[in-house]
């Protein structure tokens, strides 16, 4: 049984969407590398991305690749915080430990796969 709550549920299923395109889950991984093998950002500026940075080797435009952290960081995903010229991101511990522990509890068959979801997403199914 599960005791996620319908908002919990929310947010999973907005980040899942978000991760849902190959370009901004390719971009949320070179984040993910930035944080080191503990699994956990902290918000020093080695441990941060530059937005151009983010796009190396994408082959998408520098405005697409802003796009995409926008759609990220409305999510929920990511945060920014600009630093004079540069636009830094990092993905909140919290982040991780929220997918991270989501995982693991469905691998463990600790979430009921009949989780009822705000009725506003109900109507759409």
């Amino acid at each position: 049984m599960s005791n996620y709550r319908n908002t919990d549920i929310q947010q999973l299923a907005d980040w899942l969407k978000a991760l849902a395109n190959p370009h901004r889950l390719r971009i949320f991984l070179r984040l993910v590398s930035c944080c080191g093998p503990s699994a956990t950002c902290r918000v020093e500026p080695n441990l941060r991305a530059c937005v151009g940075e983010l796009g190396a080797d994408l082959e998408l435009a520098p405005s697409t690749v802003s796009h995409h952290v926008k759609e990220l960081k409305q999510a929920g995903l990511i945060r920014m915080e600009r630093s004079g010229q540069r636009v830094e991101c990092w993905i909140p511990a919290a982040v991780l430990e929220s997918l991270s522990n989501f995982f693991t509890r469905c691998c463990a068959g600790e979430v009921d796969p009949a989780l009822q979801l705000p009725s506003r997403d109900r109507a759409r199914s």
